[in-house]
């Protein structure tokens, strides 16, 4: 079956597979199969897809929500694929879904040639036209509401014709498994198995409201705090204490107390405007506050963070040959909105 638009695989194209005195023997019928005819009933893109798609996602179930089909729609699919092949690629039982030995090593080869059939297409029709098509993106909470939610009414008039879907959440979502083009990702440096590449560093600030200073005083130096009630991340790692390092390197650890702690960066900086307690968040949170008054960094001198002092923001895409043109018209824009977020 070939969907509308697709084109079935040349049927002169010959995949060769890597033999191996080490592979099993399940493994070794797949490299017995040093060429097959494409083009035959079973073997279009459109199947090889589906399996590449049930492979990563383990599900007959998950692949036939994605595409809005039947389950039993993929199922057939699958088994017509292992019939032309005379392989069993998965092996099934009420429970669960499992690729047998012979299934991972087709995966192996089908899945990046796959990729580059899909990059030659789009190269072609970037040539051509404009930035269209569904974009799915994904941030946390924080960083989606205050860097990128305001940036969306000027893309959307600069691209109409790319439809988008912004999924906030601060839980690390499966790039593949979720189909999502492009994430912004925020800590230290992300070994994911993605390619990902700096958007902005990032820097940490302890900061109060003015009427908490006025209200408390400022203290003379960050050993002060320990004396002090914060508000901070209900996260491990985050509510304990906070590092402060000198101009010289020197590093000294401060033991946080608090009796307020929240999961949201958000209500932190509200419970920091309204002079609660200090608290510590990223510069591109409240620097805009501080230039208006609203908020005071207390210790501007001190690079300061709960973790690690090496972090930024990330631009994650999954691992591909070929980035879309939606995908890098999106990376290029917010690349140059945010700029100002960028440190010496």
């Amino acid at each position: 079956m070939i969907a509308c638009g697709e084109t079935p695989i040349n049927a002169d194209l010959r995949i060769n597979f890597v033999r191996d005195s080490h592979v099993s023997p399940d493994a070794r019928v797949i490299s017995s199969l040093v060429s097959y005819d494409a083009a035959r009933p079973g073997m279009d893109i459109t199947t090889l897809a589906i399996f590449v798609e049930v492979m990563r996602r383990g599900s007959f179930a998950a692949v036939a929500k994605d595409r809005n089909l039947d389950p039993s729609s993929i199922s057939r699919l699958i088994a017509g694929l292992e019939d032309e092949l005379g392989l069993r690629l998965f092996q099934r039982s009420t429970r669960r879904l499992a690729a047998t030995e012979a299934g991972r090593v087709y995966f192996e080869r089908i899945e990046p040639l796959l990729e580059e059939l899909k990059g030659a297409s789009l190269s072609a029709r970037d040539v051509s036209v404009t930035p269209s098509g569904n974009l799915r993106v994904s941030t946390t909470v924080t960083f989606g509401q205050i860097c990128i939610v305001p940036l969306l009414a000027e893309f959307r008039r600069s691209y109409p014709d790319l439809s988008l879907e912004l999924l906030l959440t601060d839980a690390n979502l499966d790039l593949i498994g979720e189909r999502i083009d492009v994430a912004i990702r925020l800590g230290p440096r992300l070994d994911l198995g993605y390619v990902g590449t700096r958007l902005f560093s990032t820097r940490y600030r302890v900061c109060a409201s003015p009427a908490y200073v006025a209200r408390e005083g400022k203290p003379a130096s960050p050993a002060l705090l320990a004396d002090r009630n914060c508000v901070v991340f209900n996260l491990p790692g985050y509510a304990d204490r906070w590092l402060f390092r000198e101009t010289n390197g020197d590093v000294t650890e401060v033991p946080i107390k608090s009796d307020l702690k929240l999961s949201s960066a958000l209500a932190i900086r509200q419970c920091a405007l309204d002079g609660l307690a200090p608290a510590l968040l990223a510069h591109w949170t409240i620097d805009a506050d501080l230039a208006d008054g609203l908020l005071v960094n207390l210790f501007p001198q001190y690079r300061v963070t709960a973790t690690d002092f090496d972090t930024a923001a990330w631009i994650l895409y999954p691992s591909r040959s070929y980035l879309p043109l939606k995908v890098r018209t999106f990376v290029d824009f917010v690349r140059e909105r945010l700029r100002r977020h960028e440190l010496d």
